[in-house]
């Protein structure tokens, strides 16, 4: 591991549990610990246990905290009531995504509010330095970077509330989906959200760095008769590309807007301006010139970022952002942008694979959709 490589509170445990170890936005992180395929089904199928602490975590306090977050974040901020989470995400001038985020509400035990950014772990200093004069604007909002203070660890699937029934408080295990609490674990500080990253119900639990080896053995040993398993990077990326889930880099980055990403539903343009708001009300009354789409190949082989998509004329009409072989629907599948002329599942489509043109058919996404309701 080189010694510029940052460590989660985690990493021992990964290490002497034979994790693959990679590097990941700069952390020196578990890619797998078992294989990538059964990682991936016992999430789907019971519950999978993620140490996602790399995640950047932002705290912002003071009365014009909400304030603050309305300007910079693409949803509203200002009527968001104690414990709701939403997902949004922050733009440049141009409407370009810096990245995607969830910003939560939270109640502190002396009563105060304050707000939570969780941001991803390659944007996170990006962030950070691009706050800096917004929050010069502000003088009354204390800023916090509180990610090397804290540990997030996420409990996926459908039993993950069953695990984590024993070890929370009845309050957080009722939680509806995006709402979140500080409560605690076993008598120690910690913040529960009904939230995920990979298409399956479950919890994310921020706690202190010196709490996080003692909650995820706690886990872990809860969940030993449930299946329970303890899931690397790799089978994270496989289950959020079948939840149809966005990852920044690929779906999101600079050269794209939200409209194009299909994340329409996470921009509140009525009676608000933020960061970005006057080119993004412009490109939400333009025809989209590309789109983002759900494929799914013929055979056995996967797409990778970049390789071309092309019309039944031989001619490319866009570009796979991230595809993988599923291992739920046993098949390859791929997310792309497109020309928004070629987004039509009536059109025959291909991908080119390293020189092979391999038939696509267009979906709708997420490519998996639990069947249980929340």
């Amino acid at each position: 591991m080189s010694s510029q490589l940052s460590v989660t509170p985690l990493h021992t445990w990964h290490k002497e549990h034979g994790a693959r170890m990679a590097e990941f936005a700069g952390y020196d992180m578990p890619i797998q610990y078992t294989s990538i395929v059964a990682e991936h089904q016992a999430t789907r199928q019971a519950a999978g246990v993620f140490d996602i602490s790399h995640m950047g975590r932002l705290r912002f306090d003071g009365g014009r905290a909400d304030q603050l977050l309305d300007h910079l974040l693409t949803r509203r901020v200002v009527d968001m009531q104690t414990g709701q989470v939403r997902y949004s995400l922050v733009c440049n001038e141009e409407a370009g995504i810096l990245d995607d985020v969830l910003v939560s509400c939270l109640e502190s035990p002396s009563g105060k509010n304050y707000f939570l950014l969780v941001v991803n772990a390659s944007n996170r200093a990006k962030i950070v330095r691009w706050l800096q004069p917004h929050l010069a604007d502000y003088p009354d909002v204390e800023f916090h970077d509180v990610t090397d203070s804290t540990a997030m660890i996420a409990v996926q699937g459908p039993k993950a509330l069953e695990i984590c029934k024993p070890l929370l408080p009845t309050s957080a295990l009722s939680l509806g989906y995006y709402r979140a609490k500080v409560t605690e674990q076993m008598s120690k500080p910690c913040i529960v959200s009904r939230t995920g990253y990979t298409g399956e119900d479950g919890l994310e639990l921020i706690v202190k760095a010196e709490d996080a080896n003692r909650v995820w053995e706690n886990i872990m040993l809860a969940g030993r008769n449930l299946g329970v398993q303890a899931v690397g990077l790799a089978a994270r990326d496989t289950l959020r590309l079948e939840a149809g889930m966005p990852l920044y880099g690929h779906e999101l980055d600079e050269s794209i807007d939200l409209y194009q990403a299909g994340l329409g539903f996470a921009c509140n343009l009525k009676d608000r301006t933020f960061i970005g708001s006057e080119v993004l009300a412009l490109k939400s009354k333009a025809e989209l010139k590309t789109k983002r789409i759900g494929l799914v190949l013929e055979g056995r082989r996967a797409a990778r970022q970049g390789a071309d998509v092309l019309d039944s004329d031989g001619r490319v009409v866009g570009q796979v952002t991230s595809g993988s072989f599923s291992p739920t629907m046993d098949k390859p599948i791929a997310m792309a942008f497109v020309d928004a002329a070629a987004a039509n599942p009536e059109i025959a489509l291909d991908v080119d694979i390293r020189g092979t043109k391999v038939s696509a058919s267009i979906v709708s996404l997420p490519f998996y959709k639990r069947t249980e309701s929340i």
